[in-house]
């Protein structure tokens, strides 16, 4: 679960924002593996920063834009499973599970996410399977 201080990092992992997906959201270093990656992309959303999400989509899959649903906020990321996605990999897999809260309800999106490296950075391609529960 992630920590209420306001310098942690929203995707869980004990360490300050600026340490953790702050530099590669900031666009100063790059995300070093997929799961780093997968971590700096749910504290976009969390933060709501499209603009990120969409640098780190690969620019054949992304969307032309993103909207944020109102009353949608993102409480807490449980990385399950990593394949490949290192730093001398080119393609990873990560599985997480994503909890939200909208208006009272809590859900939980859990998604085995594919990822490739492009121009010597890693990007998101797409779910290779998704579920909301």
């Amino acid at each position: 679960m992630t920590t209420d201080s306001p310098d942690s990092c929203p995707c869980g992992s004990d360490d300050r924002y600026v340490d953790c997906c702050g530099p590669a959201i900031g666009r100063t270093q790059p995300a070093a593996t997929a799961e780093a990656l997968m971590r700096s992309r749910y504290t976009a959303y969390a933060r709501r920063d499209a603009d990120y999400l969409l640098y780190s989509w690969h620019p054949e899959m992304r969307p032309d834009s993103i909207e944020f649903p109102p009353g949608h906020d993102w409480i807490d990321l449980d990385i399950l499973e990593t394949e490949q996605g290192n730093i001398l990999d080119t393609h990873g897999v990560v599985e997480f599970a994503a909890t939200y809260e909208s208006g009272a309800e809590i859900h939980v999106l859990r998604e085995r996410s594919l990822f490739n490296r492009h121009n010597g950075r890693w990007v998101y391609i797409g779910p290779e399977q998704a579920e909301l529960i």
